[in-house]
């Protein structure tokens, strides 16, 4: 695996703000407050984080998809009906509450990095695409789970 370049690293950390900054206002009340009176409740606690987080899955499908766009045949047609899958989990299995919403997406990213994973081997990511998923995954996983399990 190749070292990451510096845009897609910045901006994959960058992107993890929404969900570190959700455990952060459920474990720290004043920032909680600030969050909810500059920015609106739906920028606090478990909110923004299950919004974000069914954004993020949307637009991880997209990035699937493109590079489904690299094979052709059965490959390709595999590459996109799992490309789908997603935005799919995140449309169908973020509602019920909070929790069970926060417990679905740990899954959903958990799930796409395996799908990361059969993309790479494929060779139809770039070199490093492994390397940056783990990175973001892990730290997704985990603020997911403070705001589930804490």
């Amino acid at each position: 695996m190749s070292r990451i370049p510096p845009a897609p690293l910045i901006l994959g950390l960058a992107g993890l703000i929404p969900f570190v900054w959700g455990p952060l206002t459920t474990q720290i009340p004043t920032l909680q407050a600030w969050g909810a009176s500059h920015l609106g409740p739906r920028f606090v606690g478990p909110y923004v984080q299950l919004f974000y987080g069914s954004v993020i899955l949307s637009f991880m499908s997209g990035v699937l998809w493109g590079f489904a766009t690299k094979t052709s045949g059965l490959r390709a047609a595999t590459g996109y009906g799992l490309a789908v899958l997603p935005a799919l989990w995140a449309f169908i299995m973020t509602g019920g509450g909070p929790t069970s919403a926060g417990i679905n997406l740990i899954y959903g990213f958990a799930g796409l990095l395996l799908l990361d994973y059969a993309f790479f081997v494929w060779g139809l990511t770039p070199s490093w695409w492994m390397r940056l998923r783990l990175l973001l995954s892990a730290i997704v996983i985990a603020s997911l789970a403070v705001g589930v399990y804490l």
